[in-house]
């Protein structure tokens, strides 16, 4: 990919995460009309640019694990957290299992981190999954894109 194709395409992630993180943050609910086609989109490009079998693996193993917690949990992962994990799965893919398995992981030890300060404070309410997703897939991924 092009330098300003790339840069397009890194934009336009991040104001995908971004996006995301907000309407979780405000609503509690991650919209089918921004998970569902920015997972197409992330496929479609991994495919077009030879790392569709890496996106596809990514996208199904990571929605595979929040599928089977939201099953067995409900009330833990929401729905949206589960459709979420599609596109995220398929952008870590791309960059490996490493990062894959870094970003599953840095999304749950933020949100529980972020839990535990809550509690800490008194506060008793959940905290949404979905901006802890974004934020450490777009971290990895940004730092493994640098190296």
């Amino acid at each position: 990919m092009g330098e300003i194709a790339g840069g397009i395409a890194t934009a336009g992630v991040a104001v995908w995460l971004i996006a995301l993180s907000a309407c979780d943050i405000r609503s509690r609910r991650l919209p089918n009309t921004l998970t569902l086609p920015g997972a197409a989109v992330i496929l479609v490009v991994a495919a077009g640019t030879g790392h569709g079998l890496a996106a596809v693996a990514g996208a199904a193993a990571l929605f595979g694990v929040y599928l089977t917690v939201h099953l067995i949990a409900p009330a833990a992962l929401g729905a949206g957290d589960v459709k979420l994990a599609l596109g995220l799965g398929a952008l870590t893919g791309v960059y490996g299992a490493d990062v894959w398995v870094l970003a599953a992981l840095g999304a749950s030890l933020t949100t529980g981190v972020l839990a535990l300060c809550r509690r800490l404070r008194g506060v008793r309410s959940t905290v949404p999954h979905g901006p802890s997703m974004c934020l450490a897939a777009g971290l990895v991924v940004g730092l493994s894109a640098t190296v």
